[in-house]
């Protein structure tokens, strides 16, 4: 017996690497071949699994299943002619070529030289023998799969992405009737054979129902959404088939038309009359209306912004809505301003605000806007809400009669400024009675406005409404600029200087002494209280900072204490009344908080020096001061130049020269006197609290000799803006000042307690004797002259300061976190 022994491969690594090659050659030139075969494959894939099928009549799918067919056999052809059946050569040389040294085409080579020299072949042998190791280690060469440059636009991508979302969310399966489109009953073979028909129902989009084919329905009752859309169409000779329905509004409209289409209107019945005939009862789905409804009544919020809540249904969904606000005018009381017909004025329409996402079947939400600026604020209006769905339907709310709110002024000037801004927009015709009111307003400037800046801008908008009555009246430009100046003007009066924390205090008082006597809603009072919290909390910290005049003796020889807690229960006393509608007691109680804010007093340490710059403070207090009594001067000369006539008959006046010729001497005399103290010591000097104060100071000096050189000119009025602008920037100057010395004072502090301390050995780390037994702490002299609770504070608040420098022994640090722990 003979046994044929297989030859061994000398070389296994080099054949698997040759083959993996190969394989890597077919497929990289099949994908360029056949990419356009297999993107038409998997697009007519993609396009049968999500039923286009159904959308196309027997002739149009015979057309579709003969055009794929052709595109399918003309890509495979294209790909047949272009596809080079790849070798094992080539193989071999994609794989040589990707070694270093090419190693196939080495060891295919000879010897050329030196044949006879034993050197020579010994480098010869080493060379072949390098160049099989490397062979020894031969790895596949994978195929070039890159189609870029050949389908540059993407397609296959496209296919590919088609087909997966056909196979996750479409129907796979049909792509078997490919098949049957040309064996359907009632369709391509009906065509040849005789009449026949087709009918589809196209439910509305925003129902999210599927369309419906009825020649595949053999139910004989449906129930299909209001506003469906039935398709009808004939094949064959006309006359032979026809449609009855009872489910739309169509008339006149021959049943034997070849093509029909109408809507589902109501409940009915629908017929295909002729060979093949059907009938279904269909039942209506009716799409109700939507609906709104308001929750509770509208509310005023802070700042006076309007909020409405409301409910919206639907049951396939809102999809928009709008808010109309219209003037009552029945209900207005024709009197003052208001006497006159107003200017027709079209109503406010608004969008409803709808979610951005989820569901629209039931929306719960809120109607809010700010109406404080529009001519109709806090008067009598109507108001209703419409929502629409997506067929078009509309519900709507009654209208609803309320106050339209807005935001309210309880300065007495603010809300006259107010009143007369109201009556120019409720009618031209107001113009004359304003520019009236307006001169008896500012008959008395110094009784009737706390500021000068109040009174230049009052004055800024008298003048441009009198420049407009000499010109016959108000355009429309004109009138807006006036009501947005007289609404800044109205803000300005009620907030006031919020930098002075004092008149911020007082003004806060007197707002809510206005809205306890006025009947405020319950909301104003509530924010006006959370506005009064705010100023007190801002003056007693004022308070607490300043420090107190040496030698000055209180009132009597006596004065009273009183604590921000004590302060604060009684303003939530105040504030409970108010919520009780106890006003009566709630205003008593008011007036004794006014009576002891006047007599109030903060008790102060122990007295020591003063900080740096306290003298240089006063000095620039006391310029203030005689700054403001000069800006009442110089307002008072011009409310004298009006009196007398224009301007050019005031400055021919000898007395009237002479009077501005004083407020400026007096003017460069502050500006000098402003000088002179930038010279002196300053709080913060170096800081940048110190250079940004320095700064505001110079500013002020500037606008003092630029409106010294504007009443030397007779610019009153341009005197009056300069003399502002300095006071404005002296305030600032001064405020930064106070931040710098505040800061100051806490680093003397820390240095002091540093001090104290000393190296440790005396002092433990708060400052206190050491006992003579060792033991840290004392009760000696520690809570003497102080209050306890605020001494307790202050404790806190330096254990925390000092915890929190992390440059201080380790040691120390350690015990202030203890004492913080118990703490």
């Amino acid at each position: 017996m003979f046994r044929i022994r297989r030859r061994e491969d000398p070389n296994p690594a080099l054949t698997r690497a040759l083959r993996g090659t190969l394989t890597g050659l077919w497929v990289e030139r099949l994908a360029r071949a056949f990419w356009p075969f297999s993107t038409v494959a998997l697009l007519l894939f993609a396009m049968l699994g999500f039923g286009v099928q159904d959308l196309l009549s027997p002739i149009w799918a015979m057309v579709f299943l003969l055009g794929a067919i052709l595109v399918l056999f003309v890509a495979f052809g294209w790909g047949a002619w272009r596809l080079a059946i790849p070798t094992r050569q080539e193989a071999a040389a994609r794989l040589d070529a990707s070694m270093p040294g090419r190693p196939l085409s080495a060891l295919a080579d000879d010897q050329a030289i030196g044949t006879t020299d034993a050197a020579s072949r010994r480098v010869w042998t080493a060379h072949l023998q390098r160049m099989q190791a490397r062979l020894a280690r031969a790895r596949a060469v994978p195929g070039n799969l890159q189609l870029a440059s050949r389908d540059r636009f993407g397609l296959r991508y496209v296919a590919l992405t088609a087909f997966a979302v056909a196979v996750i969310f479409g129907a796979p399966s049909r792509v078997s009737e490919i098949a049957e489109i040309a064996q359907i009953p009632g369709r391509a073979e009906a065509v040849a054979l005789g009449p026949s028909w087709e009918a589809w129902v196209q439910p509305p989009a925003y129902t999210g129902r599927p369309s419906l084919y009825l020649n595949e329905v053999d139910r004989p009752t449906l129930q299909l959404p209001q506003g469906s859309r039935v398709t009808v169409r004939f094949y064959g000779q006309q006359g032979v088939m026809s449609v009855q329905e009872s489910l739309s509004d169509r008339s006149e409209v021959d049943p034997t038309e070849m093509a029909q289409d109408f809507e589902i209107e109501r409940t009915g019945r629908l017929s295909v009359r002729g060979p093949a005939g059907r009938d279904w009862e269909v039942t209506a789905l009716v799409d109700q209306p939507p609906e709104v409804q308001l929750v509770g009544m509208a509310a005023r919020e802070r700042g006076g912004v309007m909020r409405q809540d409301f409910t919206a249904t639907d049951d396939y969904g809102v999809t928009g809505g709008e808010v109309r606000v219209a003037l009552d005018l029945d209900a207005v009381e024709r009197r003052f301003g208001l006497a006159p017909e107003p200017e027709p004025r079209d109503a406010l329409v608004l969008p409803l605000p709808m979610p951005a996402s989820g569901s629209r079947a039931e929306i719960e939400d809120a109607f809010i806007e700010d109406f404080s600026q529009h001519p109709w604020a806090n008067l009598p209006v109507t108001i209703a809400f419409a929502v629409e769905d997506a067929r078009g339907q509309v519900g709507e709310t009654p209208a609803t009669q309320m106050t339209l709110p807005g935001r309210r002024f309880f300065d007495p000037m603010a809300a006259a400024v107010i009143e007369l801004r109201r009556d120019l927009l409720w009618t031209r015709e107001n113009a004359a009675r304003t520019d009236e009111l307006m001169r008896a307003i500012a008959h008395r400037p110094q009784d009737a406005f706390r500021s000068p800046e109040a009174r230049i801008r009052y004055m800024e908008t008298h003048d441009i409404l009198l420049a407009a009555l000499d010109q016959g009246g108000l355009d429309d430009a004109t009138r807006d600029d006036l009501a947005q100046r007289m609404w800044d003007l109205a803000v300005l009066l009620e907030e006031g200087d919020l930098a002075d924390a004092r008149e911020r205090l007082r003004r806060a008082q007197e707002r809510l002494d206005e809205a306890v006597r006025s009947g405020a809603d319950p909301a104003e009072v509530a924010e006006l209280m959370e506005e009064l919290r705010e100023a007190m909390r801002d003056y007693m910290q004022q308070l607490a900072e300043q420090p107190r005049e040496r030698g000055e003796a209180p009132p009597d020889g006596e004065s009273m204490e009183i604590t921000q807690d004590q302060i604060q229960d009684l303003l939530d006393r105040i504030q409970e009344l108010m919520e009780e509608g106890r006003m009566d007691e709630a205003a008593e109680l008011l007036a004794q908080l006014n009576a002891l804010l006047e007599n109030l007093q903060v008790a102060e340490g122990q007295g020591g020096q003063g900080m740096p710059g306290d003298q240089a403070m006063e000095g620039l207090g006391e310029t203030l001061r005689d700054q403001q009594d000069l800006s009442d001067d110089t307002f008072n000369e011009l409310q004298d130049e009006f009196r007398n006539g224009d301007a050019e008959d005031a400055d021919q006046d000898g007395a009237g020269e002479g009077g501005r010729g004083e407020l400026a001497e007096r003017q460069r005399g502050l500006a000098d006197q402003l000088r002179d103290q930038q010279l002196q010591p300053l709080p913060g000097e170096g800081t940048p609290e110190g250079d940004a104060a320095l700064e505001a100071l110079e500013r002020a000096q500037r606008a003092m000799e630029e409106a010294a050189e504007a009443l030397e000119q007779g610019e009153t009025g341009e005197a009056l803006s300069r003399q502002a602008d300095a006071m404005e920037a002296m305030r600032e100057g001064m405020r930064a000042m106070n931040e710098a010395r505040a800061q100051d004072n806490l680093d003397q502090r820390g240095d002091q307690a540093s001090e104290q301390t000393g190296d440790g050995q005396s002092r433990d780390p708060l400052g206190r004797d050491r006992n003579q037994g060792g033991e840290v702490g004392t009760m000696d002299n520690l809570l003497q002259g102080e209050d306890v609770y605020r001494r307790a504070e202050d404790l806190l608040q330096e254990l925390r300061r000092r915890s929190a420098q992390l440059e201080r022994p380790e040691a120390e640090l350690d015990y202030l976190r203890r004492l913080l722990d118990r703490f």
